[in-house]
């Protein structure tokens, strides 16, 4: 099974492809969107990536949830309901949500995909 920083280094070295970014700014807080530039388009080509780098399926919508925000139980005046949050915590298990919880805008949803939360959720489709 995989160590945690194995598994860290070889997402690294997805991500430094898939995004064409440097090795040093692929750390376990950065974002995918905001400090590494990922598009709605490089989450398919990671998910791809991530797939084939570790041998494991990953289910459409399961790594980056798909319609969260377009559900008006989940969402009220731009922020998560508690409802919504729930919810996120059942799809994303993998992600940290304690900082987003305190303000769980909408357009900070892109914050909860780290490098972290890919390891993490690598680790769990490995058994690691």
């Amino acid at each position: 099974m995989p160590t945690y920083d194995e598994i860290y280094e070889k997402v690294q070295a997805t991500l430094v492809d898939a995004l064409g970014v440097d090795e040093d700014d692929v750390t376990r807080e950065a974002t995918l969107q905001g400090d590494l530039g990922a598009e709605s388009i490089d989450f398919l080509d990671i998910v791809f990536r991530l797939e084939r780098n570790f041998g494991i399926k990953i289910p459409r919508g399961e790594l980056f949830p798909e319609n969260v925000v377009s559900d008006p139980e989940m969402i009220d005046d731009g922020k998560f309901t508690a409802k919504g949050l729930e919810e996120l915590k059942l799809r994303m298990p993998y992600a940290d949500l304690s900082g987003f919880a305190a303000n769980p805008e909408v357009d900070r949803i892109g914050d909860l995909y780290t490098v972290d939360m890919l390891v993490h959720y690598v680790q769990g489709k490995l058994g690691a």
